[in-house]
């Protein structure tokens, strides 16, 4: 069997990362080819690594991240206050595992969106489920499944997703079954699923923009604790731009 017969049936059995290390090997001269043993090894070891990529493209178009932030773009400072050693503890995702919450305000342009995307970038490179909704976009959703019926399915859905970034929160008015909507999706996902909350408004005015005192208690209550907080200060880094 020649060469390209087994390039060939590679490509119809879909190795592609197989196919592309014994091209790269065909073209090695024949005395610095490896042996059979390293040849399987770096045939496998390729295949592997071609489909973890394939995966994590797939988690990150999937995701609809706002922006393709990624950790190392990120400013750390003292005039942010924002440390290298706090965004070090989280780059892991150890805290998907541990069903921890994020949760990061500050001011307009202050880079909470960006924060936020780099740290769900980071989710899908570790191969985690990730979904990014601006809060707009959130509750249109919710109004929009309870018409056509999908509600439940919706729900599911977001339960399944191992992290929910839900960016902008508080800056468009909730309604009752906005309120409901929520509860549901941090009762479903308490102490099992991840979040990421993004805000201008700071936790203590939360209370009030939820509005219902009871909802609200059991919101804050379930997002709040063992959540790493990032209170981001400093300037519009869109005006600096």
């Amino acid at each position: 069997m020649n060469a390209q017969i087994t390039l060939d049936r590679l490509d119809q059995l879909k190795l592609k990362g197989m196919s592309d290390a014994y091209q790269a090997v065909l073209t090695m001269p024949v005395q610095e080819q490896p042996d059979i043993n390293q040849f399987m090894a770096r045939m496998a070891e390729a295949e592997l690594l071609y489909r973890n990529k394939q995966r994590t493209d797939m988690l990150f178009k999937l995701s609809r991240l706002r922006y393709d932030a990624v950790f190392e773009n990120i400013t750390c400072n003292e005039r942010r206050n924002l440390s290298k050693e706090k965004l070090l503890a989280i780059s892991d995702c150890g805290f998907i595992n541990r069903a921890e919450n994020i949760i990061i305000t500050g001011s307009t342009g202050c880079g909470k969106s960006f924060l936020a995307c780099a740290i769900g970038r980071q989710a899908c490179n570790f191969g985690y489920k990730t979904l990014y909704l601006g809060m707009n976009r959130f509750l249109e959703k919710i109004a929009l499944a309870k018409i056509d019926g999908t509600y439940v399915k919706l729900l599911n859905q977001i339960e399944k997703t191992s992290l929910i970034i839900l960016d902008d929160f508080g800056l468009h008015p909730l309604d009752t079954s906005s309120r409901l909507a929520l509860l549901q999706i941090l009762e479903d996902r308490y102490g099992k699923k991840a979040m990421i909350i993004a805000s201008q408004l700071p936790v203590a005015k939360w209370f009030d923009y939820i509005g219902d005192s009871t909802i609200a208690d059991a919101v804050l209550d379930r997002l709040s604790v063992n959540a790493h907080r990032f209170e981001l200060i400093g300037e519009s880094l869109r005006k600096k731009k």
